[in-house]
């Protein structure tokens, strides 16, 4: 089985918690997920983040703590998830290699179909805002 490193952002504005969706036609066409992607090799993984970002939405952002690590099986691959907290820097985010993409409060994340990984850090996020453990994601 092949491990493969991914990184997603939780990326904070204030209250709002940016995702994006994935491109139609492609694999999970039209789900929406935090944004992010492969690391290269010899890549560190927040550095993949950041190029990651600028790729698909084109602006910068300070990469943060580790929020959480989800792997998740698929065919032949296992996937290893790194979900890092992240702060816009500069510039704003544009559609450039996803379809859409929104800034939404947590409560309202559930509204969305998320990617199956993804999915599992809604209910995270969900879940700690809920018990009030996270309102202003930490730093």
């Amino acid at each position: 089985m092949i491990n493969l490193l991914v990184t997603a952002a939780i990326i904070q504005k204030g209250d709002r918690i940016l995702i994006a969706q994935r491109l139609a036609g492609g694999k999970l066409a039209n789900k929406w997920e935090f944004p992010g992607g492969k690391v290269e090799a010899g890549e560190e993984p927040e550095s993949a983040l950041k190029r990651e970002i600028m790729e698909e939405l084109g602006f910068e952002i300070e990469v943060g703590d580790i929020a959480a690590v989800i792997t998740e099986k698929e065919e032949e691959r296992n996937i290893i998830l790194l979900y890092y907290y992240c702060y816009p820097l500069a510039g704003s985010p544009r559609a450039l290699d996803c379809q859409d993409y929104r800034w939404v409060r947590i409560p309202d994340l559930k509204a969305f179909d998320f990617a199956p990984a993804d999915a599992k850090m809604v209910n995270k996020l969900c879940k700690n805002y809920m018990e009030k453990k996270v309102f202003v994601l930490p730093g």
